[in-house]
């Protein structure tokens, strides 16, 4: 946790992936645990991503080995931003989704199947090169698939947090013929799930979340399947920024999304002593989340001290 008498570390952009699928008439959503020694969330399970590289960021490398033009990639993802904006998050998302799951968003050709099987070798192997994406993919001709990814919601971490994200949420459908795997090193472990699954994992401390996956989780409760959750992604804005607020306690840390009622007062109380029979059921919505014996846990907000 930060100082909270210094600056706030300033945010580091990142993007992450939603990748969901139907399956025996159920939506799932894959998770990675991440690895105990990872500096950011170690041991919780997230959606595959990371930080906007460097390399991302240059756009003549990728603006022509994508699926949609600049106007159309505009209005589907950028919306607010401009094409020269957002594209670097979507190749950030594609990146980061082979790197850490081993599934690559791309247009399906023989070549680069070819290229993708050496792929998976390498990365098996941790000899995955930094830039593999535009040396093997592009340069191969390979089409990234933006057009898979939909946006889904925009999180600010807390001013708090020693290590601050500004990430973009995409969401996209599991392609066909591709198996998910964690890579072993930042990523330990693998599962799809219901979101009612991760939730009730979550609870019993089987499958502990990340705040942010734990909130999305129960967003996504909603769909009963592909076909509500399609129709629902097509149209999500990136709205306003989730910027949650996290308060440290005596038993714990207490943290306040935006939608919670005493979020935006200054001198806001809570008494975490009354926490422990507080945790709400899955399903039931919550604007605040207690962690407590290393498990993120939403609790309610009634009664207030504050």
């Amino acid at each position: 946790m930060n100082n909270p008498n210094q600056s706030p570390p300033t945010p580091v952009p990142a993007a992450t992936v939603i990748l969901v699928r139907q399956k025996d008439d159920r939506l799932q959503v894959y998770l990675l645990k991440r690895s105990t020694k990872s500096g950011f969330m170690a041991g919780k399970y997230v959606f595959p991503g990371g930080m906007v590289d460097p390399e991302d960021l240059d756009i003549d490398s990728w603006v022509n080995n994508v699926d949609l033009d600049t106007a159309k990639l505009s209005r589907q993802l950028g919306q607010t931003l401009s094409y020269r904006q957002i594209l670097p998050y979507c190749v950030a998302t594609i990146r980061e989704t082979f790197e850490e799951a081993g599934v690559l968003l791309a247009a399906d050709d023989p070549q680069l199947n070819n290229t993708l099987e050496q792929l998976r070798s390498l990365r098996a192997g941790k000899r995955l090169p930094q830039d593999w994406l535009r040396q093997s993919v592009v340069s191969e001709g390979g089409i990234l698939s933006v057009s898979k990814l939909s946006c889904w919601s925009h999180w600010i971490t807390p001013k708090l947090m020693k290590r601050r994200f500004d990430t973009r949420f995409f969401i996209a459908e599991m392609p066909a013929g591709q198996v998910c795997r964690p890579d072993n090193e930042e990523t330990t472990h693998g599962i799809w799930v219901t979101p009612a699954e991760g939730l009730a994992g979550n609870l019993d401390g089987k499958i502990p979340l990340s705040p942010p996956t734990l909130v999305t989780l129960h967003e996504l409760l909603k769909f009963p399947g592909m076909d509500d959750l399609k129709a629902e992604s097509a149209l999500r804005s990136w709205g306003t920024p989730i910027m949650p607020r996290l308060m440290p306690a005596a038993e714990g840390t207490i943290i306040l999304e935006p939608w919670d009622p005493v979020y935006s007062r200054e001198e806001a109380v809570i008494s975490p002593e009354f926490m422990a029979n507080k945790t709400l059921p899955v399903g039931e919505p919550f604007s605040r989340l207690w962690h407590h014996k290393d498990i993120w846990r939403p609790v309610s907000s009634d009664d207030d001290a504050g």
